[in-house]
C-alpha cells in the first residue's frame, strides 16, 4: 500500500491551548524551526479549549497567593496531584496571564480600577478566575491562532493520528502515522520531537461536554505505545450540562461554574433547593459534590419533566443576568429556555480526564522524543479539576513543551529511523473494518453511553463496575465483527466513526479496571461501597498499562514532595482568610 511520507521538526497532534501554546513558545526559541500541526479537524475551530466558558485560574489579586492557589489545587484533588506538577501550574499561569495579555493580545473583563477581573469558581478560598465574559475560550484560541499564523507554521488539517510510531533502533519516537481523512490514504510523518496534545475528552459517556471529535485517540495511542496512564478513573462530570434531550446534540454542553459562583440555585423537580443536603457549601462545593447531589435527587425521583434538575438564576436580575453570561443566555434560548428570567434543565455532564499520560514538569515522557500536554497527560489535578484550573493548565504545560521540544532539537535530537513493522500493524488495525459485514455504529455507541453511565459513572459501586466491564468486553467483540458498507476511503466518516469507538471502547476498558482497582472514594471517583476516603497518608494512584483486553493496574504511592497531608503551605492567618 503507498503511504505519503514527510518530514519535519516538531510535530504537535492536536490544536488546543496546549498545541497552540507548544508551537509559538517553539518557533520564538528558534524561529528557523519547522513546526507542524496536525489536527482532525481544522486548526482553531474544534478542540475543547475554544469551548471553555468560564476561565483562567491565577493568583494576581491582592490577598491571594501562589501557595494558596496550589493548596486549593492539593484540597481540591483530594491529596492525589503529582505535587511538582500543581507547583508547577500555579507559578506558571502568573506568567502565562501576563503574556496572554501582553504579547498574545487576549483582551479579559476588567476591574473599574483598571485591574483583572476575577471572578468565583466552586471550590476555591479565593475568587481568582480571570475571563473575558463566558467566552474565555475563544478568546485565547482566537489570538493564539493569529500568532502562529504570523510565524509560519505547517498545517495538516483533518488527518487523523492513528499510530505512534517508534524508532527501529528502539531510541525514541520516529514519528506518527495519521490517515489523510480527505483523500483517505496514508502519511507517516517523522519529526525530531512529537507532542501529544489531542486533548482526551469523556465522550463514552450519556451526557458529555466535549465535542465529538474527541474520542481519547492520544490516550489509545499511547497505551499501545507502551506507556503508562494515571488516575484514569478520576473523570470529571460537571454538574450543570444542558439538557435539551437526548436528540439534541446541545444536550450536556456546559453552563459553566460562574452560575453557581455567582449566586445560582439548583432546585430539583420540586422546585427546591437540596444541595444544602449534601454539602454545607451548597451549590458552591466542588464539582464532584455538585454532581453527586444532583444524581443522588435524580435517582430518587425528583426530576424536572426530562430527567435532570433546574439551575435558576432569575433571583439576581434578569438583566444582570444577561449582561454577564451573553454566551450562556443566547445557547440556552436556542433550545427553548430563558436562562435570564426562567429556570433551564441541566444533568451532570461526563467534562474532563483529570488521568492520563505519566509526564514529567518539562513535558517529557518516558520515551525520548514523545512529548505532552493538556488533558492527555495525568497526575496535574489529581482526584478533581478545579474549574479554571484546566485551560490554566493546556496553556502552561502547552508553553513549556515548546521550549522543551525547542532546547531538545537544539541539543542534537536526529530524525530517527521507523519501525516499519509498527506502521503495518497500524494500517493493518485501520483496516479491519473494510473487511466486515456493515453495522449500527451509532447504536453501538448509544450502548456503550449507557454502560459507562450506568455502570462506571457518576457513583459506582464492585457489583456495577463488573457489570459494566463485562458489557465492554461484549462491546469491544461486537465492534471487532462490524464493518462499513462504503468501501471508499475518501472523507468516509462511518470508517473515522468505528476508529472513535475503538479508541473509546478502549479508554473505557481503562477506566473501569482503574475504578475497580481504588477502594476508596476519591473526588470524581466515588464509589458506594467504599465512601470513605482512607488513610491521607498512605495516598495512592492508579496506574495502567498493556492492552485493553489485559489491562495491570498498580497502586503507587504518592509523593508529597511539597506538603504532606495535615501540613499547610499557608500559615494560620491566611488559612482563615
Amino acid at each position: 500500500m503507498q503511504i505519503e511520507q514527510s518530514q519535519t521538526d516538531i510535530l504537535i497532534i492536536g490544536t488546543g491551548g496546549a498545541g497552540l501554546f507548544a508551537a509559538l513558545h517553539a518557533k520564538q526559541a528558534n524561529p528557523d524551526l519547522q513546526v507542524t500541526l496536525a489536527v482532525k479537524g481544522l486548526v482553531g475551530k474544534c478542540g475543547c479549549t475554544r469551548m471553555v466558558q468560564g476561565g483562567y485560574n491565577v493568583a494576581m489579586a491582592a490577598g491571594d497567593s501562589i501557595e494558596r492557589h496550589f493548596m486549593d489545587t492539593i484540597h481540591g484533588g483530594k491529596w492525589l496531584p503529582r505535587q511538582d506538577l500543581a507547583w508547577r501550574l500555579c507559578t506558571g499561569a502568573v506568567e502565562r496571564i501576563q503574556e496572554l495579555e501582553n504579547e498574545v493580545g487576549c483582551y479579559f473583563d476588567r476591574n473599574k480600577d483598571g485591574t483583572l477581573h476575577q471572578k468565583a469558581f466552586a471550590g476555591q478560598t479565593f475568587d481568582r478566575t480571570v475571563h473575558k465574559a463566558d467566552l474565555t475560550g475563544i478568546e485565547i484560541i482566537n489570538r493564539l491562532m493569529e500568532q502562529v499564523w504570523n510565524r509560519g507554521v505547517d498545517k495538516l488539517e483533518e488527518h487523523r493520528a492513528i499510530e505512534l510510531v517508534p524508532a527501529a533502533d528502539g531510541s525514541g519516537i520516529s514519528g506518527v502515522l495519521m490517515i489523510d481523512m480527505r483523500a483517505g490514504t496514508y502519511h507517516f510523518v517523522k519529526a525530531r520531537a512529537v507532542l501529544l496534545a489531542t486533548g482526551a475528552g469523556p465522550t463514552m459517556y450519556r451526557y458529555h461536554t466535549p465535542s465529538g471529535d474527541k474520542t481519547c485517540d492520544g490516550l489509545a495511542m499511547a497505551l499501545r505505545y507502551g506507556l503508562k496512564l494515571r488516575d484514569m478513573e478520576m473523570v470529571q462530570f460537571h454538574p450543570t450540562g444542558l439538557l435539551g434531550g437526548r436528540d439534541t446534540r446541545m444536550t450536556g454542553t456546559v453552563l459553566e461554574e460562574g452560575l453557581r459562583g455567582a449566586g445560582g440555585h439548583l432546585l430539583n423537580g420540586k422546585g427546591e433547593r437540596f444541595m444544602e443536603k449534601y454539602d454545607p457549601k451548597g451549590e458552591r462545593a466542588t464539582r464532584d459534590v455538585v454532581s453527586r447531589g444532583i444524581y443522588a435527587e435524580m435517582r430518587d425521583g425528583h426530576t424536572t419533566p426530562m430527567g435532570g434538575v433546574y439551575i435558576s438564576m432569575s433571583h439576581l436580575g434578569a438583566d444582570h443576568v444577561a449582561r454577564t453570561f451573553p454566551g450562556m443566555v443566547k445557547r440556552c434560548a436556542d433550545c427553548g429556555f430563558d436562562l435570564a428570567g426562567g429556570r433551564v434543565e441541566v444533568v451532570p455532564t461526563a467534562h474532563y480526564l483529570m488521568g492520563g499520560l505519566e509526564f514529567e514538569p518539562d513535558t517529557t515522557t518516558g520515551t525520548p522524543g514523545l512529548f505532552a500536554a493538556g488533558e492527555d497527560c495525568g497526575g496535574v489535578h489529581g482526584a478533581n479539576r478545579l474549574g479554571g484550573n484546566g485551560v490554566a493548565n493546556s496553556t502552561v504545560f502547552g508553553g513549556i513543551a515548546g521550549d522543551s521540544m525547542a532546547a531538545f532539537i537544539r541539543d542534537g535530537a536526529p530524525l530517527r529511523e521507523p519501525d516499519q513493522s509498527v506502521i503495518d500493524a497500524g494500517i493493518a488495525r485501520a483496516e479491519v473494518p473494510f473487511g466486515l459485514k456493515p453495522g449500527d455504529l451509532h447504536a453501538q455507541r448509544e450502548r456503550l453511553s449507557d454502560t459507562m453511565w450506568d455502570d462506571v459513572g457518576v457513583m459506582r459501586h464492585d457489583e456495577g463496575i463488573r457489570r459494566g466491564q463485562h458489557k465492554l468486553e461484549q462491546h469491544a467483540g461486537e465492534l471487532y465483527e462490524t464493518g462499513l458498507a462504503d468501501g471508499d476511503r475518501a472523507f468516509n466518516l462511518t470508517w473515522h466513526d468505528w476508529l472513535n469507538l475503538e479508541s473509546l471502547t478502549a479508554m473505557s476498558r481503562v477506566i473501569a479496571a482503574a475504578a475497580l482497582a481504588r477502594e476508596d472514594s476519591r473526588g470524581a471517583h466515588y464509589r458506594e461501597d467504599w465512601p470513605e476516603t482512607g488513610d491521607l497518608d498512605a495516598t495512592r494512584y492508579t496506574r495502567v498499562s498493556g492492552a485493553p483486553d489485559d489491562l495491570t493496574v498498580e497502586m503507587v504511592p504518592v509523593d508529597f514532595s511539597v506538603v504532606r497531608p495535615g501540613q499547610s503551605l499557608l500559615d494560620e492567618t491566611e488559612a482563615a482568610q
